[in-house]
């Protein structure tokens, strides 16, 4: 696999880190975004084998990670997508194969729908546009005042693993979730509670950005864990009515996080459509060229 190397990026003076491996000149790249919680550090082993055939780029978007978490930051889908353009600007990065996994769909989705010639292809973890989603039990709670904040100041590492193992299928590899815990502060508190507060309606968001990107019939790959708590895998047919969709894959025994309770199953999958997706990019380029 690709050895994976890590630098600063700052963005309107938004420090975020980034994880990168093959061709760091390459202006066409592959993105892999995360959702909350979670960092970049969530794609390492799928980042170092797409980095055998492409460039790979992981950041820790603001609030999560070892990116900065300032008070004063648009924690909306927007100021995400933003921060993401700039990121990819800053890298010299002109043509994105999106992977997207929680709030990075949305993220990924909406500076796409803006640099609808730079998108390229887009692969969907347990994510996608969710025409008349209702949120889940936690994310309910943050978006209300002040029980948001209690139930943030109460979260310790113990009640963290209790509650995404009760949530998923099985439970999840004991470094993971130390990673995640150990990567929140009160910092990504507050963050997650700005974004949660922001995205009330993220049915109508999602809608919204469906219909933006349907036009450009964008090549995907849903991939799906039929165990998901927060993200019902009712969800993954639908994406065949905004991409162009090769494959739907629902993974039984997989909870939110596929490419952590099955990385071997969901690597198979994700790497050779991401594969597919880059060798038809650059025939395309070499025949433009000729033509």
């Amino acid at each position: 696999m690709a050895e994976i190397t890590k630098k600063d990026v700052t963005v309107a003076g938004v420090r975020s880190l980034v994880r990168e491996c093959g061709t760091p000149q390459a202006r066409e790249a592959v993105v892999f975004l995360h959702g909350n919680p979670g960092s970049g550090a969530d794609w390492i082993d799928l980042s170092a084998q797409v980095g055998e055939f492409a460039r790979a780029i992981a950041p820790d978007m603001p609030g999560y990670g070892k990116a900065d978490r300032p008070v004063v930051f648009d924690y909306t889908v927007e100021g995400y997508a933003a921060h993401l353009g700039g990121l990819l600007d800053a890298l010299g990065v002109e043509r994105a194969h999106l992977v997207l996994h929680d709030f990075g769909g949305p993220w990924g989705m909406a500076w796409a729908s803006r640099h609808p010639r730079a998108v390229a292809s887009v692969a969907l973890v347990n994510i996608g546009v969710l025409p008349d989603y209702r949120w889940h039990k936690y994310a309910r709670i943050w978006q209300t005042p002040l029980l948001g904040e209690l139930f943030m100041l109460t979260s310790t590492r113990g009640t963290l693993r209790m509650i995404l193992n009760a949530d998923n299928p099985k439970p999840l590899p004991p470094a993971f979730v130390d990673r995640l815990y150990e990567d929140i502060d009160r910092g990504t508190k507050r963050a997650a509670l700005k974004l949660y507060r922001a995205t009330l309606d993220y049915a109508g968001i999602s809608r919204a950005l469906g219909e933006s990107l349907r036009p450009l019939k964008l090549p995907a790959l849903v991939v799906w864990g039929k165990g998901d708590a927060y993200l019902p895998y009712r969800f993954a047919e639908v994406q065949r009515e905004y991409f162009d969709v090769s494959e739907v894959h629902l993974l039984d025994g997989c909870g939110h996080w596929p490419f952590i309770d099955e990385p071997a199953l969901t690597a198979g999958l994700i790497v050779p459509f991401l594969r597919r997706q880059v060798t038809a990019g650059g025939r395309a380029a070499v025949q433009g060229a000729a033509d």
